[in-house]
């Protein structure tokens, strides 16, 4: 095994999942390609609807089945695929070696119990720590995060917390077990711009001090731009775009992650009218036929209707689903 196969952590290739409803269908993923190095934070981007949250699902082994249901693809962790495994099997692997943030803290702290006995209850039911050893360790990674060494916040009801201070309790919790990969899904949503920096800056500190590697899940580029070192756009549950960060915002290749970067207000480009993007997401249920953008593509042409474009490797890893790149160009 070569040294790049040594770093990957996370391996998503082919991932097709539907939702099986009454009135029909809905085409939720429709292959999702998609790795991740150890000690690196991956961007997942792209506008709601798009099928962030489900990929994070999969990759934990939570979304539900039925109704949900996967028709193809892999997704190799640490060299196992998690949708071979059993219930319990992926039970033993979430929490232990893959955390998650998740989006609302406030729904997924349990209210009857307190912030300390929803860390410990991880490291016991993980490690078989007793109960002083876990209270410890459940203290020192409050401290970590932001929240202090006392016992105030252990003791503490999730309703007695601010938003950001529940945010920084689930942190703890999904970092409690030293997992290998952390799921970040819009970590940053329902908090002020101060809050989201110093979250931001705690989840760096996470891959510089644990070497953890983090996909951020986020529909907010300019937030995305803050803290990837790699960024994956996604689409009508299509990877449009996927390059190292600093390279997707200097040459970005597909129209729709254009149209992304010029919608985000800009110091630089102060002056200017942002672009928008007419139409929204189509649902899962009316995917259209060919490239799924085309229909709110202002350059689409009439192949693109018919044509669903394969991903192509644009050199050092840059690689975008578009069969206009090179011919037409979306400009500021």
């Amino acid at each position: 095994m070569d040294g790049a196969q040594d770093q990957q952590l996370l391996d998503i290739r082919g991932l097709e999942v539907d939702f099986v409803q009454p009135r029909g269908v809905a085409h939720a993923l429709r292959g999702i390609d998609l790795q991740l190095n150890r000690g690196e934070i991956h961007g997942l981007v792209g506008e709601s609807g798009s099928g962030k949250t489900v990929t994070a699902m999969c990759i934990t082994g939570l979304l539900r089945t039925p109704p949900a249901r996967v028709n193809a693809g892999r997704v190799l962790f640490g060299g196992r695929d998690m949708l071979q495994m059993t219930e319990n099997q992926r039970r033993r692997v979430r929490g232990k070696e893959i955390g998650m943030i998740f989006q609302e803290p406030g729904k997924y702290l349990n209210p009857a119990y307190r912030i300390g006995e929803q860390i410990t209850e991880s490291l016991r039911l993980h490690f078989q720590m007793d109960r002083h050893e876990a209270t410890r360790q459940a203290r020192e990674f409050l401290g970590f995060v932001g929240l202090g060494k006392n016992r105030r916040i252990l003791r503490s009801y999730p309703h007695e917390l601010s938003g950001g201070m529940k945010q920084r309790a689930m942190i703890a919790m999904a970092i409690a077990c030293h997992p290998a990969l952390l799921i970040a899904d819009e970590p940053t949503t329902a908090l002020d711009v101060t809050l989201q920096l110093q979250i931001l800056r705690l989840i760096r500190r996470l891959k510089q001090e644990f070497s953890m590697g983090i996909l951020f899940v986020s529909h907010d580029l300019s937030v995305v731009r803050e803290i990837s070192d790699r960024i994956s756009v996604i689409y009508a549950g299509r990877i449009v775009e996927t390059a190292a960060a600093h390279r997707l915002f200097k040459s970005p290749l597909h129209p729709y992650t254009r149209l992304l970067l010029l919608s985000i207000p800009d110091a630089a480009k102060r002056g200017m009218r942002l672009k928008t993007i007419p139409g929204s997401v189509p649902d899962g249920e009316h995917t259209p036929t060919g490239c799924g953008f085309h229909p709110r593509c202002p350059l689409a042409e009439e192949r693109c209707r018919h044509r669903t474009p394969p991903m192509v490797d644009y050199g050092q890893g840059h690689r975008a689903a578009c069969c206009l790149i090179g011919e037409k160009w979306i400009d500021s």
